[in-house]
């Protein structure tokens, strides 16, 4: 049983402490000010009709501790750490860490106007029956925040090629403003129903860029930064597997899908204990290939990368023992007929005792 003998409460420090509740009081008060409008208004029925329909949003983003930048081209939100997000190491799990960026996100797009429907589409996307689909995650996690502590997530999105926009994350530790982790992500747009990949049209970019930066901001501007390494096909025997897997019903999104975050948790089923004893995960890079639904059997299998160590952005180091660092490659395939479902890499540092 997880023990602590220091409320979580107590443990966010003054500052964080206060910075919490001067964000909450702001945008409370913003909040309000939004309302009073709408009720000076309400004798129209459209009025009211507007203020009954949007009652449990308007209460969200009340008690929500986030909001566009001032620029509106990006949003940033805190969260503090459940007890029930934490792992074996006392520390947020990355499964926790992806549902975060996920959130933030999905709050960012809400927040321009895009729909609530779990497509974050525009009015454009979708009278033309298009949806945004991941095609690539990569994070890095330099330091896990533990239970309590409060993380701010800033993020943005951009432009990426003709049919697709990216996403990208950074990550701080509230109490004193350190950078913990960074985040990137690719999506490509689709056609709902012919499951084909399409061009992003001007209509739909004059709807989704306009919130977005004007010149190109990454989270990762390292050259041959990680987040650009290529995962090479899989066909050799896997050193480790775990077969079988079945998706649960809880890990349906709201598109009747298996969620992108419970890929993780099936990578990390084939690492082998020894690593999950010593290590903890740095960075984990995954390429989404097919989509995978509540009756598909999943098989998940890890190999062990060979040659050269490679740090968080990408240069070379010499590691004093190989045992320090470790990397895998991985692959989810379809039990049945073999195909690849997703394939990812993982890094992994010794934990400090």
């Amino acid at each position: 049983m997880l023990r602590c003998h220091t409320p979580p409460q107590c443990r966010l420090g003054a500052g964080a402490g206060v910075l919490l509740r001067q964000r909450s009081e702001v945008a409370v008060r913003c909040r309000a000010q939004q309302v009073s409008g709408v009720e000076a208004a309400a004798g129209t029925p459209a009025a009211r009709a507007a203020v009954e329909g949007g009652e449990r949003t308007g209460l969200a983003e009340r008690l929500r501790l986030g909001s566009l930048l001032e620029d509106g081209l990006s949003y940033k939100e805190s969260f503090i750490v459940r007890c029930y997000e934490v792992g074996i190491n006392k520390t947020a799990t990355v499964e926790t860490i992806a549902n975060l960026l996920q959130e933030v996100g999905c709050n960012h797009a809400q927040s321009v106007g895009f729909s609530t429907d779990g497509f974050a589409t525009t009015t454009t996307m979708r009278k033309l029956g298009l949806i945004w689909v991941t095609n690539r995650m990569h994070i890095e996690i330099y330091k896990y925040p533990a239970w309590g502590d409060v993380v701010e997530i800033e993020t943005w999105c951009q432009e990426d090629g003709k049919i697709g926009t990216r996403r990208d994350w950074i990550l701080k530790d509230l109490a004193n403003g350190e950078v913990i982790g960074r985040a990137t992500s690719k999506w490509v747009m689709m056609n709902q129903n012919t499951r084909r990949l399409q061009r992003v049209s001007d209509d739909v970019r004059d709807e989704v860029f306009v919130h977005c930066p004007k010149t190109p901001r990454l989270a990762f501007p390292e050259e041959n930064n990680g987040s650009l390494k290529k995962i090479p096909v899989l066909t050799d025997p896997a050193q480790h597997s775990r077969l079988g897997l079945v998706p649960r019903r809880a890990d349906l999104d709201m598109n009747q899908h298996v969620n992108n975050v419970t890929y993780i948790g099936w990578v990390l089923e084939s690492i082998p204990q020894d690593i999950i004893d010593t290590h903890e995960l740095q960075t984990i890079t995954l390429d989404y290939r097919r989509e995978c639904q509540h009756d598909d059997i999943v098989d998940s299998l890890t190999y062990i990368e060979e040659g050269e160590e490679k740090s968080s952005n990408g240069s070379a180091f010499a590691a004093p023992h190989p045992e320090e660092q470790r990397q895998f490659l991985h692959c989810l395939r379809f039990a049945g007929n073999g195909n690849e479902i997703n394939r990812g890499r993982t890094v992994w540092r010794k934990l400090a005792r």
